[in-house]
């Protein structure tokens, strides 16, 4: 098993505390252990044979050949676990040595629910009746300055446990890590200004449509440039690119995807806003709400192991809708709002999806509703506490 996902949100911590003391913990960090591991793998697999947990594995490749041999012998599920914070490194080297053998979960940030303690998690979010039942019973009562206060702080697991940990010095501190160990290490960045630079144009760009050239033009970098360092940030899990939904019936959709920062604290911090209420009242307001309701679904999904089937949908005529969740042929389609009354003009658009010669299930709105009601034929209001 191999649990991917950005620096600092719980990998090891998370496998640890499942395994307790029936395996070896390995960390590669350790320089000793690493230098065995790259210089003589086979003797490494032999000192430690399993169960065995390996943190970090991408800075040790070769071992991934070794623990093929290792599976090939003995079938037993389960006897290796690895982490990796890089996947843009180290999913090639899964997929050549351990095609077939690997279950790989991502893991993001602690989810809404997790942070709040919120017992089993109901599952991956559909706006169904039948999900959404168990989700409105116990939905969250998340009133505007509370929800921006945790869009603010982020959901990385340091930052919720200690409401005392600094949050500026934290991300500080975190975004030099990453650039010192994930991007200047194993991605060749040489200018580590100018790529902070592009994070941070990034960061503003945060649930917009992507636009290379202009975001190459603001951070200053060759367009080529920035299509290499957006892979980046989307494999080492600061970002994920969401695709736009398309069809063969209708060739007036657009093919730009749309760029999320997968944690609203640290896109936040990139940004400059200073506290939660300035965050709340700028020009950001809006998209960091919509980053943060996205990143919450697709938590739901992840951290099930699930595949989360999202798209958006954009045509040239500029009807948008928020998100798609394609389910067995079925479009469900959502909206977010930053609103605590929304009409049924927000989702107008939803009667464009007729086109698409497939079929619609129920849909929503998610928004800053204390409950949920009725907006049309098949759509509910949904607040934010129920996802």
């Amino acid at each position: 098993m191999l649990v991917t996902g950005a620096r600092q949100v719980g990998k090891t911590t998370f496998l640890r505390e499942i395994s307790g003391d029936q395996r070896t913990y390995i960390s590669l960090d350790d320089p000793l252990i690493l230098e065995l591991a790259r210089r003589d793998p086979a003797l490494f697999m032999q000192r430690y044979p399993g169960p065995l947990l390996i943190d970090e594995i991408q800075y040790a490749p070769a071992l991934l050949p070794f623990i093929k041999m290792a599976v090939d012998e003995d079938r037993r599920s389960g006897r290796f676990w690895l982490t990796g914070s890089q996947q843009f490194h180290l999913m090639h080297e899964v997929s050549e040595s351990l095609a077939g053998l690997v279950g790989i979960a991502q893991l993001l940030g602690l989810s809404r629910r997790e942070r709040d303690g919120a017992g089993a998690d109901p599952g991956p979010f559909l706006p169904t009746p039948e999900v959404l039942a168990p989700r409105l019973a116990d939905a969250a009562d998340l009133p505007l300055p509370d929800l921006y206060a945790r869009i603010w702080r982020g959901s990385y697991p340091a930052l919720a446990a200690d409401q005392g940990l600094d949050r500026n010095l934290y991300y500080s501190s975190y975004v030099q890590t990453y650039l010192q160990r994930d991007v200047r290490d194993l991605a060749r960045v040489g200018d580590e200004t100018a790529f902070l630079r592009f994070v941070r144009a990034s960061a503003a760009r945060t649930a917009q449509l992507l636009n290379v050239a202009e975001l190459a033009r603001d951070a200053g970098v060759a367009p080529n440039t920035a299509k290499s360092w957006l892979s980046i940030l989307e494999a080492s899990g600061i970002v994920r690119l969401l695709e736009p939904y398309h069809t063969n019936v209708t060739k007036r959709l657009v093919k730009s995807p749309k760029l999320y920062f997968l944690d609203t604290g640290l896109a936040a911090w990139l940004t400059e806003w200073t506290s939660p209420e300035t965050l709340e009242a700028g020009a950001a307001s809006g998209a960091i709400l919509e980053t943060w309701i996205f990143s919450e679904l697709l938590k739901s999904w992840w951290h099930q192991g699930r595949r989360a089937p999202f798209y958006f949908y954009r045509d040239k005529d500029q009807k948008e809708i928020d998100l798609l969740i394609v389910q067995d042929d079925v479009i469900y389609p959502l909206e977010f709002k930053k609103s605590a009354s929304p009409t049924r003009d927000a989702v107008r658009h939803f009667r464009t999806l007729a086109r698409l010669d497939r079929a619609v299930g129920p849909g929503g709105v998610i928004c800053l509703v204390e409950s949920s009601l009725p907006l049309g034929d098949g759509v509910v209001t949904i607040p934010v506490g129920a996802i």
